[in-house]
């Protein structure tokens, strides 16, 4: 998939944090910069950005890290979301600082912010390269962003799989894309602490939205929930209109921002200042091939 096929270039928007955490938990901490500080996380990071850099070729491309995770707009409007998650350790919140500035240094635009999550920075991205007629490829492995996948664009979970259109996450989730928000607000999501309607899991939030196609149509007619020919439709009914006020509390949490305030909105691939990136290779302790393929990344 490249980034230079179609008149206009894909937008690729990549959840940063999914590919730093893998590499934290799987690399070697054996790795350690010029200062004995592992950084087997910006190792991982910087191989998964080169890889990806030369497969697609990009023209467009932008990188979203959290940091906002306690201190999201979301804790304000319900305090135990991601309360559920253990503090990232110090030396990951080091490593994140020092994957940020080799993205840049690749010549990849960064976002962060304090209110807003990665996933409202690609959502408010996704929405401004869209709507100038640019197809999207959302590289993560989180579903939440799939519920931003339109039927021209893509949802990569790199290194795990093939890029999924439209038609594809639809099988994979059991509902469409723009139903994702709906669906969590049903099901829930333990990950973030998403409570959900209690008692309705995944098939069941299938089947209804199958009927009713959005959370909205399902609350306002939800005396013919009963009549459904799944089991168990009667008790159902009851606690949706138990809990239908966690239904809507999940939804917001669950619904990606699409106007997030950005500062700069450009994420045209720039060409990179070698001596500041050789400069980072060295500090970082990185090896021979591994630079190779960081220089060649830069001046793609």
């Amino acid at each position: 998939m490249s980034g230079q096929n179609q008149q206009k270039p894909t937008a690729f928007l990549i959840d940063s944090s999914v590919f730093v955490f893998r590499s934290y938990y799987s690399m070697s901490t054996d790795l350690v910069d010029r200062n004995g500080q592992t950084n087997h996380a910006v190792y991982g990071f910087a191989r998964f950005l080169t890889r990806f850099i030369r497969q697609t070729q990009p023209r467009l491309i932008a990188t979203a890290f959290d940091e906002a995770l306690t201190t999201s707009f979301r804790n304000e409007i319900y305090p135990p979301y991601k309360a559920n998650r253990d503090p990232a350790p110090e030396d990951l919140k080091r490593q994140f600082k020092d994957c940020q500035q080799l993205a840049r240094l690749l010549g990849i635009s960064v976002f962060a912010d304090n209110s807003y999550e990665a996933d409202d920075l690609i959502g408010t991205l996704h929405q401004t390269y869209a709507q100038r007629g640019h197809a999207v490829c959302v590289v993560s492995a989180d579903k939440d962003l799939a519920q931003l996948i339109r039927p021209s664009d893509w949802w990569w979970d790199y290194g795990k799989g093939k890029p999924m259109g439209f038609e594809a996450l639809t099988e994979k989730f059991g509902v469409r894309p723009d139903q994702v928000c709906d669906f969590l607000a049903l099901a829930g999501d333990q990950v973030d602490n998403i409570p959900g309607v209690k008692g309705v899991g995944a098939k069941t939030a299938q089947a209804l939205l199958n009927h009713f196609n959005d959370l909205d149509s399902l609350l306002a007619r939800m005396n013919e929930i009963e009549f459904l020919s799944f089991r168990g439709a009667k008790s159902c009914q009851k606690k949706i209109k138990a809990h239908q006020d966690d239904a809507r509390l999940s939804k917001l949490l669950s619904q990606i921002v699409l106007d997030a305030p950005l500062e700069n909105d450009d994420i045209m691939k720039s060409k990179a200042n070698p001596e500041a990136l050789i400069e980072f290779i060295e500090a970082m302790n990185f090896g021979p091939m591994l630079r190779r393929e960081l220089i060649e990344a830069a001046s793609l």
